[in-house]
């Protein structure tokens, strides 16, 4: 039996409870509404954006000749170096080019050292006045043919050695190996991207702002890096709705507005020591602020309706009048901060507006005195329950 009461009682103190919100209101049966004075005071909200996150440098990796992939020295996720060998492309015809090149070159050398001597021995003829200067000429010309011919043999060995360079796929940059979408034995050509390699030390996270939004700050600081400087420390919301533990910072900012959807791009760098961050991810950009002489208001004294929001202000003859208010956009998810429709000094009904209708008279009553009758009216309900409990 006592047990029983026990969960009664606690039933009737949970009901009342309830129904002292901004929804409802309990019976007090006298037409009593707690009202509040609108002041001012200092708001600390923020700001969310939607937001992609990207290595600060992502490199797509292709090979610059066709043929089978005959090596893959690297595995997804894979932490490389600048200039580490990725992938091999077969390379056959290439180095049989490099050799016929090379003998090319060494063919070309044999009939300059030929040439050269040639031409030697025509000048100490030419000096001893055994052959004339057409003689000499001559053999100095075929000098310089020859070496005419070994230059070019040294350029199509060149050519012929970076071609086959072509074959051997390396990381231009420090990062981690993405995707490998190709498997050894596939045919690949320049349009295909083998993988992608991502330096995620630091992490670049893109979001965008309203042109609105992003003019008001540069004429409060002074253009647009003034704007983007005066910006405080970010915050990161990660997919899953926690924070990232490293605070970022705005540094960059477009300075075109994109005419599709009207806002401006802006870039957040934060560190990424433990590699957490991933390029290619998503995430939701929080900027902090701070809204001094604001008018905040709960949100629980707010009716909404067709996306307008609206209050009831106590007037003359202590009628309710339901008045349209506008608010800041982005808010704590508890309170508003009101731009317009209330000022200072203006009486609002804090709780049971659902009850209220407009030019609705009321008695007006301070919130203290509101939850006082609401405890008052818990006692007396707990009480006659248990009454009824004890006659059962």
């Amino acid at each position: 039996m006592k047990q029983k009461m026990m969960i009664l009682a606690l039933s009737a103190s949970a009901l009342l409870v309830a129904c002292g919100g901004g929804g409802g209101r309990p019976t007090f049966g006298d037409n009593e509404y707690p009202v509040t004075a609108v002041e001012t005071s200092s708001a600390a909200m923020q700001s969310t954006y939607p937001a992609t996150i990207n290595g600060i440098q992502d490199v797509e990796i292709r090979p610059k000749t066709s043929g089978f992939l005959t090596q893959i020295n690297v595995v997804e996720g894979q932490a490389v170096s600048a200039g580490q060998l990725l992938f091999v492309v077969d390379n056959e015809t290439f180095q049989a080019a490099v050799r016929q090149a090379q003998a090319a070159v060494n063919t070309a050398q044999a009939a300059v050292n030929t040439q050269k001597l040639t031409y030697e021995n025509s000048q100490q003829l030419f000096d001893n006045k055994v052959v004339g200067e057409y003689e000499l000429k001559t053999a100095e010309n075929t000098y310089k043919s020859a070496l005419a011919s070994l230059a070019q043999a040294e350029a199509a060995l060149a050519s012929a050695k970076e071609n086959l360079n072509f074959c051997y796929v390396k990381s231009p940059a420090k990062g981690v190996v993405g995707t490998l979408p190709f498997k050894k034995g596939a045919l690949v050509s320049s349009s295909n991207v083998l993988t992608h390699i991502a330096d995620i030390s630091q992490m670049d996270v893109y979001f965008s702002m309203t042109e609105k939004d992003m003019l008001t700050l540069s004429k409060a600081e002074g253009g647009l890096r003034g704007a983007v400087d005066a910006l405080p420390g970010v915050k990161l919301q990660l997919a899953d709705g926690t924070i990232y533990e490293h605070e970022g910072k705005v540094v960059t900012a477009s300075g075109v507005i994109d005419q599709a959807t009207g806002s401006v791009q802006l870039k957040a760098r934060f560190p990424n020591p433990n590699h957490l961050l991933k390029s290619g991810g998503s995430g939701t950009i929080v900027i902090p602020r701070t809204a001094d002489g604001a008018i905040v208001i709960p949100q629980s004294v707010v009716m909404e309706v067709q996306n307008k929001k609206f209050v009831y202000l106590l007037g003359d003859s202590n009628r309710v009048a339901y008045t349209e208010i506008k608010v800041d956009p982005q808010n704590d998810g508890n309170n508003y901060i009101v731009t317009e429709g209330l000022k200072v000094g203006d009486k609002y009904v804090t709780n049971g507006i659902t009850k209220l209708s407009d030019k609705m008279e009321i008695v007006p009553i301070t919130p203290e005195r509101y939850q006082q009758k609401i405890q008052e009216q818990n006692k007396a309900m707990t009480a006659g329950e248990i009454v009824e409990a004890m006659k059962k």
